[in-house]
């Protein structure tokens, strides 16, 4: 109603013929990235590809062979993603005092578990984000965020 996410479905007069286009060529849903290679290309091949691509138009499709309306699912899983994020940071805002090196690695896990479930996970739940899409947010954040607990247990509690 407002508005705030129209930013993230923007609108094409062309799109009939670009659905029909690619419901002829796409077969499987998923997120696509053109131009690219296929699996197993050399990095040799993606160093070149890069170089070429420089400058000019590429496109991101997520790819859905069937439109399903069902709000019931989204809104339940959004409230129980809500009420996630809610005991989470009040696991990160209690942890007052003079923390362990233990606990400043879970909340630094926490922290990154958190921008994960809004961020990603959020938009696997309402926009269908494919899996493989927002997988490798989730180790990047457990990587980032546990390398971040690691030196703040050390730095924090240094004498």
């Amino acid at each position: 109603m407002l508005e705030f996410h129209a930013g993230e479905a923007k609108y094409t007069p062309a799109q009939d013929s670009i659905m029909n286009y690619l419901n002829s060529t796409i077969k499987e849903d998923g997120m696509y990235m053109m131009p690219n290679l296929p699996p197993g290309a050399s990095s040799e091949e993606h160093g070149e590809l890069a170089k070429q691509m420089d400058g000019k138009p590429y496109a991101s499709i997520i790819y859905h062979t069937k439109y399903e309306f069902n709000m019931a699912r989204p809104m339940i899983r959004g409230f129980l993603i809500d009420l996630f994020l809610v005991f989470t940071l009040i696991y990160i805002l209690t942890r007052a005092g003079t923390p362990s090196a233990m606990r400043i690695f879970a909340g630094s896990i926490a922290v990154g578990l958190f921008t994960w479930v809004a961020g990603p996970y959020t938009a696997h739940n309402w926009f269908h984000m494919p899996w493989p899409a927002i997988t490798g947010h989730l180790f990047d954040s457990f990587i980032a965020w546990g390398l971040t607990g690691l030196w703040l247990g050390w730095w924090l509690n240094r004498k």
